[in-house]
């Protein structure tokens, strides 16, 4: 995917002139950089994706995320094996993180959908992915559930960070896939 685009391949995204891309840089709306020698300006995936979504420009297709794709970001192997096993019956498409650092990398390219986010993990926990996710903008949008056998407290505190919904754990298949197709639509 991507990274950096010329001013010509962010006018076509955006449906308008090269030299507009050039008004907006130069405004200091849109991020970007002049390349040494000739002048032509780089704009970073980040920029361009803060830009689109300031101004309600719609992402193409490819920088959408994938409904069908869920992220688990489980530090247990038998939790994460089970929550596996129960999305993959029911037809989505899943890769395990055993900690929040690989979760925050693996959003980046595996685009999910859903990310399912236990509190409790090693390095950076849940609630730090959540701290983090607050300061980020991607071109496309992820729900998260967090799923973790925290107290109703820390659920809670997940939400107010932005999850979108919790469960606590021990919880029945059932009602994983109820949240999953919930929060989906």
């Amino acid at each position: 995917m991507k990274e950096v685009f010329t001013t010509t391949e962010v006018a076509n995204l955006c449906g308008v002139s090269f030299r507009t891309v050039i008004r907006w840089i130069e405004r200091g709306e849109l991020g970007a950089y002049k390349l040494p020698g000739r002048g032509d300006h780089r704009i970073p995936r980040a920029d361009l994706a803060k830009f689109m979504d300031q101004h309600q420009i719609p992402f193409p297709d490819d920088w959408q995320a994938l409904p069908r794709r869920i992220l688990i970001a489980e530090d247990e192997p038998n939790m994460a094996r089970a929550i596996e096993r129960v999305l993959r019956k029911s037809d989505y498409e899943t890769v395990v993180a055993n900690d929040g650092f690989l979760a925050g990398s693996l959003l980046h390219t595996f685009k999910p959908g859903l990310l399912t986010l236990d509190i409790r993990m090693p390095g950076i926990d849940g609630l730090g992915v959540l701290r983090f996710l607050q300061n980020q903008t991607f071109p496309f949008s992820t729900k998260i559930l967090v799923v973790s056998g925290e107290t109703d407290d820390r659920l809670q505190e997940a939400l107010a960070l932005g999850a979108h919904g919790a469960l606590a754990k021990p919880f029945s298949n059932e009602k994983l896939l109820s949240e999953v197709k919930r929060l989906l639509g």
